[in-house]
């Protein structure tokens, strides 16, 4: 990992891990809340229970979360995974009904929550264009 990234992966890393902790135990209302909100956005998800659809989110951002802190990982991979997960949450802002103001992509009130995490993106594509062209510089 380049020095230069180690505040931007232990900030983000921190953020998605402590998030994924904090789902751990999520069941009931709670999960089938999220699943729905989840489901509307991408319908195949309804394939999952709310229980094991809480469960598969809360790993996955433990293991993302845990990838962009550990050092050993390249910044390749944990932004292409933050990349991705990213662009999931930006899917859901797009796709939910009442998160944007009619015929803008301005966020409401209530989308202001989803809309906010267009900068994992920005972080995930930053990490992934920041190594290939190192690579590519460094080639002779």
């Amino acid at each position: 990992m380049k020095l230069t990234h180690v505040p931007l992966r232990t900030t983000v890393g921190a953020f998605i891990l402590n998030s994924g902790l904090g789902k751990r135990s999520l069941e009931g209302e709670a999960a089938a809340g999220m699943h729905g909100m989840a489901a509307g956005a991408v319908p195949q998800l309804r394939q999952l229970g709310p229980d094991r659809f809480a469960r598969l989110l809360s790993r996955g951002e433990m293991a993302l979360g845990a990838a962009l802190l550990a050092p050993f990982v390249p910044s390749l991979l944990a932004g292409l995974g933050l990349t991705a997960f990213g662009a999931g949450l930006l899917q859901l802002y797009l796709r939910t009904p009442g998160m944007r103001e009619p015929g803008s992509l301005r966020p409401t009130q209530q989308g202001i929550g989803l809309a906010k995490d267009v900068w994992l993106v920005g972080a995930g594509l930053t990490l992934v264009l920041d190594d290939l062209t190192h690579r590519r510089f460094r080639r002779p």
